[in-house]
């Protein structure tokens, strides 16, 4: 009996472990996108670190590095508010600065196979595609 609660205990932390594994970090998700994508400045540091034109901030690495997983699994691992601040980005972009979204659409989807993945969900949310 003794055993098998020490199994179970140990079970359960190993899959509590592989959760938070498989999660992106939430360290980050307390910035303020809004600030950022109405800052020009601000915005052009975050879009050169990901089209590997400039240097990149933790955060922004963080989101280099997560990026295309994030396309591949439709988001699956990404918090509540980083879904949240996925859509307001994308919607932002593909609304306000085009050139900006076509460059990142060409860089993480040269095959188009995400937009049209992803096609109905972004007409759903206002997003260019």
């Amino acid at each position: 009996m003794k055993t098998t609660f020490i199994f179970l205990t140990v079970l359960a932390v190993i899959v509590v472990s592989l959760a938070q594994e498989s999660m992106y970090t939430t360290k980050f998700d307390n910035i303020n996108v809004q600030e950022i994508l109405h800052n020009d400045r601000l915005l052009n540091n975050y879009v050169k670190c990901l089209l590997d034109q400039g240097r990149c901030t933790a955060d922004a690495i963080e989101l280099k590095k997560s990026l295309p997983d994030a396309l591949e699994t439709e988001c699956s691992k990404c918090s509540p508010k980083q879904k949240e601040f996925a859509e307001e980005a994308m919607k932002f972009l593909s609304h306000n600065k085009k050139d900006i979204w076509e460059k990142l659409l060409a860089k993480y989807d040269p095959e188009k196979k995400y937009r049209s993945k992803f096609e109905d969900r972004a007409k759903e949310a206002d997003i260019k595609i």
